[in-house]
């Protein structure tokens, strides 16, 4: 079956002329049809203009494409002109992108084909995709739980096989918290290795694009396409992109691999540790140096992380006021406009973080938490490089849990943060991670993490693709 088929495999039956863009497309639309009412995973499907996409590219000669004919899911915050942008949100229901984003527009030129806009948490302001304005996304394994959040409609997508690449935005973990509960690769690209141009902001100084494959070659295929450095986006890296196809084929070198002590202080579920460390006691037969290194500032990463992101976003969201663009609600005056727009645009996890941040950057609170988080955030970066002295990469679970129920954890929204704490630090300090399957715990997917020097994605993909050769994760598929 072709949608059971690898990036990577389909391009080579295309370029082989064994198969035609049409039928990859067709086969992952009737994946959709069979798959979508139980899951939900777009918010705007689009197979039908992708298939005039496909046709128009059976002329074109795919070696000069590369990603001739290959479907992409694209989460609801990152613009795809001329369609609907919403975030999940009712402010932005109605708001259809006059631009591609960047990642868009370079994927469009390698010949991939955009199948939809996937759901999501409001603005990317979550962990379990329940706080879409729309409809919760399920998990494929179990259509009781939560498939991770916020990228969650991306994760499915790719979990169910309805598209075989798909982007996601990762602010703290929302690529990578998603990839571990469906049970596929989801990666964190270094801060500025992806131009961020079109990328609706959360928090822009943590926000990364990257993808989810269930291929580590799909992961490098794509990221060849959509790194490198855009002048439109100023916190655009000029770094050269290697060839991550090329490079994933070799041997990592002799790694030393870090297992942070400060991670396992931390309550986790008994499947988890138990995955996790056999994922280790793999990788030490194969020669990796395994050794423990300390973060101590991470301890401080969710406090830090939740005091600059909301400031961030109640700077970046105080442009949805209902005189530009977006949702306007009825009003007598301008001010009646504001509120009432903000009251009935914005749900209430992305009140909760405006006004978390309002109030971090208000006068006489700036210095005693904007400023403080601020400098813990240098003191976490530094961790970081300190224990890279020692080490090539760290290692450590992705979630402390596998996916949770419905309802389980929304009426507490600290224990929902929590969801993050091995993923936020490595936005904090700009570096790039992985997320691959290690293995299941009472029939749910557990995802390790795994955490790199700036700009070194490519040591990363090579474990990733070492890794599955002996797990094929990818072999199984939900639903």
């Amino acid at each position: 079956m072709l949608w059971k088929s690898s990036a990577h495999e389909l391009l080579n039956l295309m370029k082989r002329k064994e198969v035609k863009p049409a039928e990859v497309l067709e086969a992952f639309y009737h994946r959709f049809l069979e798959t979508e009412e139980r899951v939900k995973a777009y918010i705007t499907p689009l197979y039908e203009r992708a298939m005039e996409e496909a046709k128009l590219l059976e002329d074109k000669n795919p070696e000069d494409y590369p990603l001739y004919g290959i479907p992409v899911a694209i989460k609801d915050n990152i613009n795809v002109e001329g369609y609907p942008t919403t975030c999940a949100s009712k402010i932005l229901e109605n708001y259809i992108s006059p631009y591609d984003a960047t990642v868009v527009e370079r994927l469009k030129g390698a010949g991939a084909l955009i199948v939809g806009k996937t759901n999501m948490d409001e603005f990317a302001m979550g962990s379990s995709t329940e706080y879409s304005a729309f409809f919760p996304t399920k998990n494929p394994w179990d259509l009781e739980r939560v498939p991770g959040g916020s990228s969650g409609g991306s994760a499915v997508a790719v979990a169910v096989c309805s598209a075989p690449l798909s982007l996601g935005s990762d602010t703290g973990g929302s690529i990578r918290q998603p990839a571990s509960f469906c049970g596929v690769i989801g990666l964190k690209p270094t801060y500025g290795r992806v131009s961020r141009y079109g990328l609706v902001a959360f928090a822009s100084s943590l926000d990364q694009i990257g993808p989810f494959a269930r291929r580590a070659v799909d992961v490098a295929m794509i990221m060849e396409v959509i790194s490198g450095y855009d002048p439109k986006d100023s916190t655009s890296a000029k770094v050269e992109v290697p060839r991550y196809t090329e490079e994933i084929k070799k041997e990592p070198k002799a790694v030393r691999v870090g297992v942070p002590k400060e991670f396992f202080e931390y309550q986790m579920e008994k499947g988890v540790k138990e995955n996790f460390d056999n994922f280790l006691k793999t990788l030490e037969s194969w020669g990796f140096q395994i050794e423990e290194v300390s973060l101590p500032y991470s301890k401080y990463a969710i406090p830090t992380y939740y005091i600059i992101a909301p400031s961030e976003a109640s700077s970046n969201l105080a442009r949805y006021d209902g005189v530009r663009f977006g949702y306007r609600a009825k009003a007598k005056d301008i001010n009646q406009l504001y509120a009432e727009t903000r009251d009935q645009g914005f749900g209430p996890e992305v009140k909760r973080r405006i006004l978390l941040g309002t109030f971090a950057l208000s006068t006489g609170y700036y210095d005693a938490y904007y400023l403080k988080a601020m400098k813990v955030r240098a003191l976490i970066r530094k961790d970081f490089e300190e224990a890279f002295k020692k080490v090539d990469i760290l290692a450590c679970p992705t979630s402390p849990t596998t996916a949770f129920r419905f309802g389980e954890k929304t009426t507490d929204p600290i224990q929902m943060y929590l969801s993050d704490i091995f993923t936020v630090s490595v936005n904090l300090a700009g570096l790039p991670a992985i997320s691959i399957p290690i293995g299941k715990s009472n029939g749910l997917p557990v995802g390790g993490q795994l955490i790199a020097k700036a700009f070194d994605e490519t040591t990363l993909l090579q474990i990733a693709h070492l890794w599955e050769q002996h797990h094929k994760h990818y072999e199984e598929i939900p639903l």
